[in-house]
């Protein structure tokens, strides 16, 4: 089978790679489609230098074989099933994992190809082999809403740990590809409005056709202020925090969702996150519970017309340079490859 691997800067090849076989637990998956994610975007610029790797973390596809041990156990995937995929490894044993925090094992993520390329995820392939317990079934949609599924977690472990409840008033500090699943899911789950901001005047329209109660410049949300539950913050840019406080009415959370520079510091005043029962979250990737929402939401349709707006492009394996480049030089959404 052929997997792709980025060897350096805007390099990519196919690779061949003998076929997995499945364990007893295991199933193999023919890919329909994987999503391009910012961990790939930066692999190909050459902003994330790791070298070779096998990147593609964002798939889904049929099974086409199931481990003995999962083959006919109720549940379970079967020969058939379009699945969406998690494709992080959780070791169990350590104290996140114990803790039901799996998102941030200890264990070092990844694996290897077989030639021992580095292999973050491999969905950028023909065939993967997945932990059946690692899969989910999501009935008969869009292959490529079913690839959304890892993002879509990953929005659902922000809104349950930023205490989002039904009627709660949200803002958005970016309108990028988490900004829009994050207006999608806040919607879907009875929010009394979600306004969104980017300095981008397309991605505001785009939010605004989306369904977003109001949109604006960051330069421009002056009446917005200490008007908001919750406020997430996709895009961590510079003052990002700080105007993620100014949004907070008193007591509101800002989830920090979007990964900053190591660089950037914050300044928030302690006593007014004391008088005013202000909290600043930190969330980061998904875990199984997430995932379990995730399929269901996908399953059920409730996001379809949200995850249509958000493939922006879509090519085939042999056409992976080409999907990549367009990822790293254009503004997208998502780019499919598969």
């Amino acid at each position: 089978m052929q997997v792709a691997v980025v060897t350096g800067p805007g390099a990519v090849e196919l690779r061949d790679e003998p076929r997995p076989r499945p364990g007893p637990e295991d199933v193999l998956i023919e890919v329909g489609t994987c999503g391009l994610c910012t961990m790939e975007r930066r692999l190909y610029a050459g902003t994330k230098p790791i070298y070779p790797v096998a990147p593609g973390h964002e798939a889904a596809g049929r099974v086409v074989e199931a481990g003995e041990a999962v083959a006919s156990l109720p549940g379970a995937p079967q020969v058939g099933d379009l699945v969406t995929m998690d494709l992080l490894t959780r070791c169990g044993p350590c104290h996140m994992c114990r803790r039901g925090r799996s998102a941030l094992c200890k264990r070092p993520q990844g694996g290897t190809l077989s030639d021992g390329t580095i292999s973050m995820g491999a969905g950028l392939a023909e065939v993967v082999r997945v932990a059946a317990a690692q899969t989910y079934g999501v009935g008969e949609i869009p292959v490529e809403h079913a690839a959304m599924g890892e993002p879509v977690a990953c929005v659902v472990h922000s809104v349950r740990l930023s205490g989002f409840r039904s009627g709660d008033r949200v803002a958005v500090i970016g309108a990028g590809y988490m900004g829009r699943l994050h207006l999608a899911l806040c919607r879907a789950w009875g929010a009394a409005s979600v306004g969104l901001i980017d300095v981008s005047d397309q991605r505001r329209d785009e939010a605004a056709e989306a369904g977003a109660a109001r949109v604006a410049d960051p330069a421009d949300v002056a009446g917005w202020q200490a008007d908001h539950d919750v406020v997430f913050v996709t895009a961590g840019t510079p003052g990002a925090v700080e105007l993620a406080m100014d949004l907070c009415d008193d007591a509101g959370a800002v989830i920090l969702y979007g990964a900053f520079p190591k660089d950037i510091m914050a300044s928030v005043g302690a006593d007014r996150i004391h008088h005013h029962e202000l909290s600043i979250i930190g969330v980061f990737s998904q875990e199984p519970e997430d995932w379990r929402t995730a399929a269901g939401l996908l399953q059920s349709g409730a996001l379809a017309a949200d995850l249509d707006r958000l493939v922006t492009a879509r090519y085939q394996l042999a056409d992976v340079a080409d999907a990549l480049a367009l990822a790293v030089e254009q503004p997208v959404y998502r780019v499919m490859v598969g």
